[in-house]
């Protein structure tokens, strides 16, 4: 049996190589957000919306924006992530947020943003596998934020990644949440196993 120590070491390891691996595929398709926002299955947001919490990219992260755009011509109400002092995630309205530098390159709403329940969370990865395992950044900010909202009712989880960041198997801890769909530039990868934990 893998131990925790063993886990965090594999994780550690492959964030690595998926930093890489990401930072690659975004050099050699810079259309790639572009592309993912036109062909977005909108039956998505017909279902999960209207409120929708996005993010604004880091580096290289596949970037939302194109995206959040269009979904907001549809109605959406974009909202964003903000980490508070506590180190807790909420999700903040973005309409008329005054936008202010956070922890970990994160822009994020000020505090006097409305808090709001998001329907459909797209979340930024490193790597992602066919469990619906993702690979975040290590800091559980989005597994505690899930955990929370699912507390109270739906969500709907979803990563936005390259189709590189793909891996046979993302190393797991207890805390860590399943996703429910992953978006790719190249196309849809349903996985419908949100409700589920880590394995």
């Amino acid at each position: 049996m893998t131990d925790a120590a063993e886990i965090i070491e594999q994780k550690a390891i492959l964030r690595g190589h998926m930093h890489e691996i990401r930072a690659e595929s975004a050099a050699r398709d810079p259309d790639a957000a572009t592309k993912l926002a036109a062909r977005f299955p909108t039956k998505l947001f017909d279902r999960y919306g209207p409120v929708v919490a996005g993010t604004l990219a880091i580096r290289d992260e596949l970037d939302a924006a194109p995206l959040l755009g269009r979904l907001a011509s549809l109605g959406a109400r974009i909202v964003l992530p903000r980490v508070e002092g506590n180190g807790e995630m909420t999700f903040r309205d973005s309409a008329e947020a005054t936008l202010e530098k956070g922890p970990f390159g994160l822009t994020q709403p000020s505090e006097k943003a409305e808090i709001v329940r998001p329907n459909l969370v797209l979340t930024p990865l490193l790597a992602f596998d066919l469990r619906g395992r993702r690979l975040g950044y290590g800091k559980g900010h989005y597994d505690r934020a899930i955990a929370r909202l699912r507390a109270t009712g739906r969500v709907f989880y979803l990563g936005l990644a390259y189709a590189q960041q793909q891996v046979d198997a993302v190393p797991v801890e207890r805390h860590d949440l399943l996703l429910d769909w992953v978006e790719t530039p190249l196309g849809s990868i349903p996985l419908f196993l949100g409700q589920a934990v880590g394995r």
